[in-house]
């Protein structure tokens, strides 16, 4: 990958927890929410998007690799400014 590149991982259903854990790992970003899985582990539904925002949130502060603010994201992604 060029170094100027990112990346970052998306797991569905049963994989998005490895996919998480395998992005925080190296170095990418992450994506979760119920559009890409359902549950939150084998037979538990996931209650609602942000129980699975939560735990990503969660282990990226663990990895050192801390969630961004709305504002930082949208500078990394060379959105506008809201407001």
């Amino acid at each position: 990958v060029p170094a100027a590149s990112t990346c970052s991982g998306t797991g569905v259903c049963r994989s998005s927890l490895p996919l998480v854990l395998a992005a925080l790992s190296l170095g990418g970003y992450l994506r979760v929410g119920m559009e890409d899985t359902l549950t939150y582990g084998p037979k538990r539904p996931a209650r609602d998007n942000a129980e699975l925002v939560e735990r990503a949130a969660r282990l990226a502060l663990e990895a050192f690799r801390p969630a961004a603010s709305p504002d930082e994201a949208r500078r990394m992604l060379g959105l506008a400014a809201q407001g």
